[in-house]
């Protein structure tokens, strides 16, 4: 497999402003002038390094997912942009294109749907071979390497089966393995545990984070679970309504949270203490609708710290220590 990377000095991936909106209501809806706009990422910017793990962390509706596909190129950013290795990747195509491809790669979230169920193992981790033009002859002991990196033991006897004679487990780190089979440089995990019993995720955990360090890969771990990010994570991002809220340390986040927001996420994770506060989170009502989200700042309905300034202007990211906060408060 690649050996782990060199540090250069320059970041890996530049994100300046980026921003990725859908229309939602249809065609009938805008030519009644009725449709509308869901700004999943909206003005982001933050620089990854190489070999750095990234946590992006929020709730469902955050704009993490959206992140993810946007560094992947399986989205085309509204505006802003996003530099790997300092080239534009919204302007890469042809042979650029596929060579990015083979460069970064994603962790699906649940196996059984990431997969073909009428492809044998075999076949599944042959597909990016094919794809990226590995001559056949190299294909077998590239598959068993991969299965091996990933620790799926006596890979051999798991190529001529089919993904529903596979545990959850197990086929996840198939998943991984595919991920890792063309040698990539950065990969996206979008919460590549949440579907696993939580019997079988710290195992899957424990390859992520070994696989990582042995071949310095960059990652971004996905998640709205802060205990798994920590894990897994040196730094965290968190996002909100398709902004950053807090960058930072990941273990600063998790003992000293500075964003209203960021506390009340440290605050929903659960200890294993019968005596534990069980007091309501510090934030208002659910998020907002994201069609419609508020001014100022987008978390300022549910912020108990919200005052007149937070409704006509948008905090910017300001460094605070060890971090950066969104907030007009810093």
């Amino acid at each position: 497999m690649r050996p782990p990377a060199t540090d250069t000095g320059e970041p890996l991936f530049s994100i300046r402003e980026a921003r990725l909106h859908y229309r939602v209501g249809g065609a009938l809806s805008a030519l009644r002038g009725r449709s509308s706009v869901v700004k999943a990422v909206d003005g982001v910017s933050f620089a990854i390094a190489r070999g750095e793990s990234i946590g992006l962390l929020g709730e469902s509706g955050c704009g993490k997912t959206s992140m993810g596909r946007l560094l992947l190129k399986l989205e085309k950013p509204t505006g802003g942009e996003i530099l790997f290795d300092g080239e534009d990747v919204s302007r890469l195509k042809g042979k650029a294109l596929r060579r990015y491809r083979a460069r970064t790669q994603l962790i699906f979230q649940n196996p059984f749907d990431a997969v073909n169920p009428r492809f044998t193992i075999r076949a599944i981790l042959a597909e990016p071979l094919e794809n990226a033009g590995v001559p056949r002859a190299g294909h077998e002991a590239r598959i068993v390497d991969a299965l091996e990196l990933v620790r799926l033991p006596q890979p051999a006897q798991y190529l001529d089966r089919y993904p529903h004679q596979l545990s959850g487990g197990q086929l996840q780190r198939v998943v991984m393995a595919r991920a890792l089979i063309l040698q990539p440089e950065f990969v996206v995990a979008d919460e590549p545990v949440s579907m696993l019993d939580v019997s079988v995720r710290a195992g899957v955990l424990n390859v992520f984070r070994d696989v990582r360090d042995r071949l310095g890969l960059t990652a971004i771990y996905i998640s709205h679970d802060l205990a798994l990010v920590r894990y897994v994570c040196e730094r965290t991002i968190v996002m909100y309504l398709g902004k950053v809220m807090e960058d930072g340390p990941t273990e600063d986040i998790v003992h000293e949270p500075l964003h209203p927001y960021s506390k009340a996420l440290v605050a929903a994770v659960p200890v294993p203490n019968p005596h534990q506060s069980h007091d309501p989170l510090p934030i208002g009502r659910g998020a907002p609708d994201p069609r419609n989200p508020p001014s100022g700042c987008v978390f300022r309905d549910r912020c108990p710290h919200a005052f007149d300034r937070c409704a006509s202007e948008v905090p910017a990211l300001r460094d605070a220590g060890t971090r950066q906060v969104a907030c007009h408060l810093f």
